[in-house]
């Protein structure tokens, strides 16, 4: 927006048949602040449609384009970045530079300068919460313009900041556009603003020393993430018979508790309980009942390995994994046996054995996780956290509850929709939580504190106890 992107387009338009048009698509004028059209179309044109300026600059003589800046009309990146018709030029600078300039140009109004006498200087403060959020916003927007690039086959001409002094460069970016052109100097009418030392151009120069110092600029404190993107499970949704209530639920959560309450809360029967929604019938429950909530039930990670465990793994018949079951055994040392084993009577299968099978599932749910396994990572064990952005796919939960506060969190949706009272909830809502306690340790929460450290930091689980 500055000095930079100025410059680009100065040196752009010296080469015969090219012509950068400004910022075309700026949301508060278009192409320049003083212009009243580019190339024939009005600024209410182009926001009724853009494709009509996209047009106009299409069939223009010679190669034109213009410049586009991450909040500019993002009706115009969806057409223009997914053209390979259309040639991408990305301008990069180091970000505290251009945050910093930014922020010069805001308080002095100067954001381009072509005389060096007139030139505006005034410090300004740096605030760390607002350079993050800049750069998290950029960040973002390159990422959009590389994975689309990307997945369309593209490439695009990358320029640093301080590669436009050199007129090699420009001359190979024209090249590059197909244009038979050449320039042997840039253009000498800009200048460039404010060539003075990061320190003197900033109020708390200290402070911003040490604010970037704290920054993770290599992301090193992050947790990798391999697992594979889901779709938000519709078919799961519950609604209740008669209250604006849809339950979200998490295939090894406290499901039967939750939907045992929904039924009593309308005095109705579990079966009476809406399910088997499609995208359109739960579009359509939500339009006949505008006042609903939605909500979802979280548990300690421990707890929902160890269901998932017990019910797709330990467990035999409907619901589960007799092959899974099998390759864990052979493969990953989970030694279950077949037919429904139950560790509290089994006399080979007994409790010891258990937390041993259960330790090495752990194990193998760290390396699935991980995405280092043949085994596809179930839903029944995927990370929460994985689930929920699935969900959101769709539509966000209005409610995020936890099962160790689901009396209250449920009392408190009850509240909302108007109910005074409300059902009664088992003291117990994990059928396998004397099978835990029996095994639980240290080491299993450490173990499954390795398998699932993103639900960890993103709902603050501590130890189970």
């Amino acid at each position: 927006m500055r000095t930079g992107s100025n410059f680009l387009e100065a040196n752009l338009n010296m080469f015969d048949g090219v012509a950068c048009l400004g910022e075309a698509f700026n949301p508060h004028f278009i192409g320049y602040p003083n212009s009243a059209d580019v190339l024939g179309v009005k600024l209410d044109q182009r926001e009724s449609d853009p494709q009509i300026l996209i047009e106009h600059v299409k069939e223009a003589q010679g190669l034109n384009g213009f410049r586009f800046f991450n909040d500019h009309d993002a009706r115009v990146l969806d057409i223009a970045l997914t053209d390979p018709r259309c040639a991408k030029i990305v301008l990069t600078r180091n970000p505290v530079d251009s945050f910093v300039s930014w922020k010069i140009a805001s308080a002095t109004g100067q954001w381009k300068l072509t005389n060096a006498t007139h030139a505006k200087i005034q410090q300004v403060p740096f605030d760390v919460a607002e350079f993050e959020a800049h750069l998290a916003g950029i960040q973002a927007f390159q990422t959009r313009l590389l994975n689309t690039l990307q997945r369309s086959g593209q490439t695009a001409f990358y320029v640093a900041y301080e590669d436009l002094q050199d007129v090699e460069v420009m001359n190979g970016l024209v090249r590059w556009l197909g244009v038979d052109s050449h320039i042997t100097s840039l253009n000498k009418k800009l200048k460039k603003q404010n060539p003075e030392p990061m320190a003197d151009k900033v109020a708390n120069f200290g402070q911003m020393e040490q604010a970037l110092a704290r920054m993770d600029r290599f992301n090193l404190s992050r947790t990798p993430n391999f697992e594979p993107r889901r779709g938000p499970l519709i078919p799961s949704y519950v609604a209740a018979a008669g209250s604006p209530l849809l339950f979200m639920p998490l295939k090894s959560g406290p499901n039967a508790v939750v939907q045992d309450w929904m039924a009593a809360l309308d005095q109705v029967k579990v079966v009476d309980l809406l399910t088997g929604f499609s995208q359109k019938t739960l579009r359509e429950w939500q339009r006949a009942h505008q006042s609903h909530l939605s909500f979802t039930v979280v548990r300690h990670p421990v707890v929902w390995a160890h269901t998932a465990f017990c019910e797709r793994i330990v467990a035999g018949g409907s619901g589960s994994f007799a092959e899974i079951r099998a390759t864990l055994r052979k493969v990953h040392g989970v030694d279950v046996p077949d037919g429904g084993a139950v560790p509290e009577t089994d006399v080979v299968y007994n409790m010891q054995a258990h937390r041993t099978a259960f330790l090495a599932f752990l194990k193998f749910l760290r390396n699935n996780l991980s995405a280092q396994t043949g085994v596809r990572t179930d839903a029944a064990w995927a990370s929460q956290l994985s689930l929920l952005q699935g969900m959101a796919d769709f539509g966000l939960a209005d409610v995020i509850a936890r099962e160790t506060t689901l009396r209250g969190d449920l009392a408190r949706l009850a509240g909302q929709i108007g109910r005074t009272t409300m059902p009664p909830l088992p003291d117990a809502t994990d059928p396998y939580a004397a099978r835990l306690a029996a095994i639980y340790d240290d080491v299993v929460e450490m173990a499954a504190r390795d398998a699932y450290g993103r639900d960890y930091e993103a709902f603050g689980f501590g130890p189970m106890r």
